[in-house]
């Protein structure tokens, strides 16, 4: 498990721009807009942590999940579908949103009715702290999230930020809506065929990359 407690993610995180000063006759106050973690993140999540590492890349733009190994492609799938409304860095309860960011697979689900389902560690603390910095969470709720993540190794799942976020397969669903729209109430979908495949490649501690 990817235990994370808060200390160590504020020791962490980056800084946030500072409101500008007021000027000598008019004092103007401008509130400052909140940095968006996930996509500073994301700016150097496609480098290996290692060059045998195993990890997954999903694109939003192309439609595509890649795994690779290292640099080196190992398994291209395309298309893939997203959610119904596309990939964003914030996503909430219910928007039919992809997360994007850096995450890691932390269960299997052989038994899904989407043939098997791969789940990933949303919503990160990255995502409880740009939640609170726009007021999706309270504070109560951003303390909450961290309470329940050191006593379960796990973040909530039904937060304001929904959960149940992964990757699986199609089960019954028509393959021909598959290849031709995002279709997904979140998650990352591929055939049964390439899920299957995925399985093979992947186990817990994956790194996934949703951007």
């Amino acid at each position: 498990m990817f235990l994370v407690n808060r200390r160590r993610f504020l020791a962490m995180a980056l800084s946030f721009p500072a409101v500008a000063s007021a000027a000598v006759t008019a004092p103007i106050v401008t509130e400052p807009t909140p940095t968006d973690l996930v996509e500073t993140m994301l700016r150097r999540a496609h480098v290996p942590r290692h060059s045998n590492e195993v990890w997954v890349l999903v694109d939003d733009k192309e439609a595509s999940l890649s795994v690779y190994r290292g640099n080196a492609l190992v398994e291209r799938f395309a298309p893939v579908s997203l959610g119904r409304a596309g990939a964003k860095t914030q996503r909430v309860r219910g928007d039919n949103v992809t997360p994007m960011g850096e995450f890691h697979i932390n269960r299997f689900n052989y038994e899904s009715q989407w043939r098997t389902f791969i789940g990933i560690d949303y919503p990160t603390p990255v995502h409880a702290r740009m939640a609170l910095e726009k007021g999706i969470y309270s504070q109560t709720d951003y303390d909450d999230y961290f309470d329940y993540y050191r006593r379960y190794g796990h973040p909530p799942q039904n937060t304001a930020l929904g959960g149940a976020i992964g990757i699986h397969g199609l089960g019954s669903a028509d393959p021909d809506i598959h290849g031709r729209y995002h279709w997904t109430q979140g998650c990352v979908a591929v055939t049964n065929e390439q899920i299957d495949r995925l399985v093979a490649l992947v186990g817990v501690g994956t790194r996934v990359v949703i951007r």
